[in-house]
């Protein structure tokens, strides 16, 4: 141990960095000219810590699942390697210099080689350059506020008072978001933030796994009423997933730009073929191959398929509640917090519908939105039971559950796979759409998914 902190005693940067943690402001600095460490931290845990280290230094960092600890200290001019103890506390350390890359921090409690969760440096969320997003108060004349601002009003979702203003440029945009925030009449406003794009579905090569022929059947719904299933995503290819999987699919409605022409499955269609494979399985369990779940396919993601913003996931929220659909499933994100989309959320949540969305791909250990919403549940995926999938992102958060991040369905007659959060949280939605079905009411859904998917020990 002795010799990695002599190692990474001759380590010597030039970084500053500071973060926000309960309300102080939390810094610390390595020098290149004499390779001293400053530091002043309150209370920070320990993926925050090691991803604002990572995003700094540009280290490769590893720790091992399970791993905690919260740092509170402040010292100047310390050697790296015992800035590091002093950061780190009792747990073990190890950094390894590169000759063709960047060095390597290990984070342990037992051995080295049981540090093999990457942590990984958060990226700033992306947001289009001359656009805002703003709530207003109920009276506001939104055409008036924007001539004040000279922009344009190109969007509007009268019944939650929200709306999509265009300014000339970027600089517009920026200066236009300090007068709003002191606005008396605007209750929240946000750039445009643009989502990640999703995975994208992989064949599956002969002999490596295949999915199970689709044999449900419709049946007509309980006497709680229809069961339909938002699916906010990319466009479905309905009829690649066959006849039988088509009757359980009502029209698309278009919330961007034209729908896929690609000849392989989009991630729509992996959902929805995911989602009717998750209520066969179930339903079978019960000795009933029927089930009066519906899909509503959603495609916020236009022609392309590959980006999406928090105005388009909007307007896809404000089309699922136009036309009924009870369950919602986003399996889609984004690192940007949006106050708007987070009110919106939280306001269709206490109108009853049930939101599900996913918790990202990337293991930050940051809140990911629309998941970390209030209202909305976030999902995030294990690789087998028990043991959190590498990629899956989470965050303190009781009510977060993990499902099985990887599916298999048919494409065309042939196998494909999917992976990631996404499909776990439609193989959440699954569930909980299927029991929906079979009379089960929400206070007793939850408690059984709480109990039956719980979050993996990192």
């Amino acid at each position: 141990m002795n010799y990695w902190r002599k190692i990474a005693a001759v380590v010597c940067l030039s970084i500053a960095l500071s973060i926000n943690a309960f309300g102080q402001t939390n810094s610390f600095a390595w020098h290149k000219a004499d390779g001293l460490v400053d530091a002043d931290v309150h209370s920070e845990t320990l993926l925050p810590l090691l991803r604002g280290i990572a995003g700094q230094t540009g280290w490769h960092i590893f720790v091992e699942p399970g791993t905690s600890h919260t740092a509170s200290t402040k010292f100047k001019n310390l050697p790296t390697g015992d800035a590091l103890k002093r950061l780190l506390g009792d747990l073990n350390f190890a950094l390894v210099p590169k000759d063709n890359g960047p060095s390597e921090l290990y984070v342990f409690v037992t051995t080295m080689k049981n540090a093999t969760r990457q942590v990984v440096a958060a990226k700033p969320p992306r947001h289009v350059p001359n656009e805002l997003l703003v709530k207003v108060k109920s009276g506001t004349d939104i055409k008036a506020l924007a001539k004040i601002l000279n922009a344009k009003v190109t969007g509007e979702i009268d019944k939650y008072g929200v709306y999509q203003l265009q300014f000339a440029d970027a600089n517009a945009a920026d200066a236009a978001l300090s007068q709003l925030q002191n606005n008396s009449d605007v209750q929240a406003v946000d750039y445009n933030n643009y989502f990640d794009p999703p995975p994208t579905p992989q064949s599956v090569q002969a002999g490596a796994g295949a999915a199970s022929p689709l044999s449900l059947q419709p049946s007509p719904p309980s006497s709680n009423g229809k069961v339909v299933v938002a699916l906010i995503d990319t466009s479905v290819d309905v009829q690649s997933l066959g006849p039988d999987a088509a009757q359980f699919i009502l029209p698309p409605i278009n919330v961007g730009n034209g729908t896929s022409s690609d000849s392989s499955p989009t991630h729509g269609t992996a959902m929805a073929g995911t989602l009717l494979g998750t209520i066969q399985n179930i339903q079978s369990t019960m000795g009933n191959d029927s089930t009066s779940v519906q899909i509503q396919p959603i495609n916020v993601y236009g022609a392309s398929g590959e980006q999406t913003t928090s105005w388009d996931v909007l307007n896809g929220l404000e089309q699922a509640a136009k036309a009924g659909d009870p369950i919602i499933n986003m399996s889609l994100g984004s690192s940007g917090d949006s106050p708007i989309l987070d009110q919106f959320a939280s306001q269709m949540a206490t109108e009853g519908y049930t939101i599900f969305a996913a918790a990202g791909n990337t293991p930050t250990g940051d809140p990911y939105y629309p998941a970390a919403d209030s209202g909305v549940h976030a999902v995030t995926a294990f690789s087998m039971p028990g043991q959190l999938a590498s990629y899956a992102n989470t965050w303190p958060d009781p009510t977060m559950i993990a499902l099985p991040g990887t599916s298999v369905f048919n494409f065309n007659g042939q196998p494909w796979a999917v992976s990631g959060t996404s499909t776990s949280t439609v193989e959440a939605t699954g569930v909980y759409a299927t029991y929906a079905a079979n009379g089960w009411s929400q206070s007793q859904i939850f408690p059984a998914m709480l109990k039956k998917f719980p979050v993996p020990a990192q």
